[in-house]
């Protein structure tokens, strides 16, 4: 696995999970919320499937 996430959009992704974890464990949203997982650990592994189907890559490597 290649590195297709820039330090911006990993960084935006880590803070999205974040706040989307958080709110839904404190019930302000839905069960949905847990979907935040997925922005969450792809912001921390740098490597987004769906970027990688779609050819997009946001590293500047």
């Amino acid at each position: 696995m290649k590195a297709n996430e820039g330090t911006v959009d990993r960084g935006l992704r880590v803070v999205a999970g974040l706040a989307l974890i958080a709110l839904a464990a404190t019930g302000t949203v839905g069960a949905w919320g847990w979907i935040g997982v997925v922005p969450l650990l792809t912001g921390i592994v740098g490597w987004c499937p769906l970027y990688a189907v779609l050819g997009i890559n946001t590293c500047r490597r």
